[in-house]
């Protein structure tokens, strides 16, 4: 077995422990409080691309109206200078954006040509209106594919890391998406999977597809917060 073939093998047997472990902490928290809705609950844990180019940006899901939820918990590492994930939202309505995470992270969400939407700039001026809206549930989003842009703030130094946690909802939902987001390994290229990558991601598939409904009454914030403890 090649060096590559077995360090995906080791990789998958570590997603699987690691999704035992989520299902176990859910479990546990749930002893504590009577579930508000029986919701199906999913987790993958990806390689951001290695481009600072939104053309490659993280696919982090479909955003259904009253039917899913989407979760992302990532890390500016050292010198890395934006993160880019992609959404898909299947009908217009208000959406709801929750945020946790490190100080001095700046977060836009952007139409499909690029237009700032949103922005947690205070001097975006409409666009922070706009992300102010997003964060209380009021701001509309028309059907259509989404990127959100994650930076640094002006004076935040290039050599911290910065943890953080995006959460995208429309109105109730009954499917809860966790997307774990690592740095891209040393020499990984944008343009191709490798062998080793694909059998990475059929091992996730079938690991993700593995995995039981889960019932959670869990709030956005405490989603967030616990999907940290996924990250570690």
């Amino acid at each position: 077995m090649s060096d590559g073939v077995s360090s995906v093998s080791q990789m998958v047997s570590d997603l699987n422990k690691s999704l035992k472990a989520a299902i176990a902490n859910v479990q546990s928290q749930q002893q504590a409080q009577t579930p508000a809705a029986e919701v199906k609950s999913y987790e993958k844990q990806v390689r951001k691309s290695s481009s600072d180019s939104r053309m490659f940006a993280t696919d982090i899901g479909v955003l259904s109206k009253n039917v899913s939820r989407l979760n992302v918990v990532g890390t500016l590492a050292p010198n890395d200078p934006v993160d880019f994930y992609k959404l898909r939202v299947t009908s217009k309505g208000e959406a709801t954006m929750g945020q946790i995470g490190d100080q001095g992270v700046q977060v836009q969400l952007m139409s499909k040509t690029g237009q700032v939407v949103a922005d947690s700039n205070k001097n975006a001026g409409k666009a922070y209106d706009s992300f102010r809206s997003l964060q209380r549930g009021q701001l509309s989003l028309d059907q259509g594919d989404y990127t959100v842009r994650i930076t640094r703030e002006k004076g935040e130094s290039a050599k911290d890391p910065k943890n953080y946690a995006i959460q995208f909802s429309m109105g109730s939902f009954t499917q809860d998406y966790d997307t774990v987001a690592k740095a891209p390994r040393k020499g990984d290229s944008p343009f191709q999977m490798t062998q080793a990558q694909q059998q990475m991601m059929d091992g996730l598939n079938s690991a993700i597809s593995s995995m039981n409904s889960i019932p959670t009454g869990q709030t956005g914030t405490q989603k967030l917060m616990g999907s940290f403890s996924l990250f570690a």
